[in-house]
């Protein structure tokens, strides 16, 4: 699987069918499944990624790779508006986290080395491997900034640059007693209320939903509801053990924190606490929106302010 001249990645077209066709038995498809540049790939683990690649740069010119990680419930169709300003100069990958939309979710009590830290950040090395991308420029949501701290620290080698946006070092045990939705933890509560149910309940606490249009809640749960409750739980559990707080001082890669001004899950001055231990590689612009998914709410001031970054990363 290579990177061609048309800068789209091809995999095998029949194996991607097939795969395809499997997984509709199994749950909705994404809005974006049949996009032509919707695509699998299985990792030694046994285990398979789901992302859509984009790109509409000139084909005769070289350009470098984004890979966007949404946050928790977020799969590849969350960041669909992302895509007109950044594919236009960049191969822009959209990929779906272990648990999530049409990627792979097997039960942590069944397979728990499929949610270490260690394969976690070795089936993002493996995507990059298997789609012959040296580095990249990363975007972590929410708690994929932390996984993107970790991963900036271990592989500097494979990234051109580090973006978090709206991304705690980790999650204290207020933020899980909030996820928890009233039952006894929070894997708990995605196994017990369903991709659903738990994500209606986080939609109604203050700080969490980025808008209140009826036709954006609406497709939002739609969204949340094609991860599976088991899958999101597993990788619930996975994320209550991650803290990037030890690393922050060896991130070495050029560096962009997006900080909400109102999130549930993060406050500025942390934000700036993170900016700080890392160093004067590291920029910080708050973002001023409604709630934690400001990657959403105020795109347009992400978006700017995330290709204002990379544009100024020294190659």
């Amino acid at each position: 699987m290579t990177l061609h001249g048309t800068r789209y990645f091809y995999d095998n077209a029949s194996n991607r069918e097939g795969r395809s066709r499997k997984r509709s038995r199994e749950r909705p498809s994404l809005s974006h499944a049949m996009n032509p540049h919707s695509q699998f790939i299985t990792h030694p683990t046994g285990e398979t990624t789901h992302f859509i690649a984009d790109c509409h740069a000139d084909p005769w010119k070289p350009c470098e790779t984004v890979l966007l990680q949404g946050g928790f419930g977020r799969h590849s169709a969350f960041f669909y508006h992302w895509i007109p300003a950044l594919s236009r100069h960049y191969n822009v990958i959209r990929r779906d986290l272990r648990g999530h939309g049409l990627s792979s979710a097997p039960s942590i009590r069944d397979k728990p080395e499929s949610y270490t830290l260690d394969t976690i950040l070795a089936e993002i090395v493996d995507t990059l491997d298997q789609l012959k991308v040296d580095k990249v420029h990363f975007f972590g949501e929410s708690t994929s900034g932390i996984l993107g701290e970790i991963f900036a620290a271990r592989y500097p080698d494979r990234l051109l640059s580090l973006t978090i946006c709206s991304s705690p070092t980790h999650l204290p045990q207020a933020a899980l007693d909030l996820f928890a939705m009233g039952q006894p933890s929070w894997p708990e509560a995605c196994r017990t209320l369903g991709s659903r149910g738990w994500g209606q309940a986080l939609s109604e606490r203050p700080g969490t939903m980025a808008s209140k249009d009826r036709g954006y809640r609406k497709w939002w749960l739609d969204q949340v509801s094609i991860s599976s409750g088991e899958g999101l739980g597993s990788y619930a559990e996975f994320l209550c053990t991650i803290d990037s707080r030890p690393v922050l001082g060896s991130i070495k890669v050029p560096m962009l924190i997006l900080a909400p001004t109102n999130s549930a899950a993060t406050t500025v001055a942390a934000q700036k606490e993170i900016q700080r231990q890392i160093g004067s590689h590291c920029r910080l612009v708050e973002v001023d929106g409604p709630g934690h998914e400001i990657y959403m709410d105020a795109a347009d001031d992400c978006i700017s302010a995330f290709l204002d970054f990379i544009k100024s990363v020294k190659r």
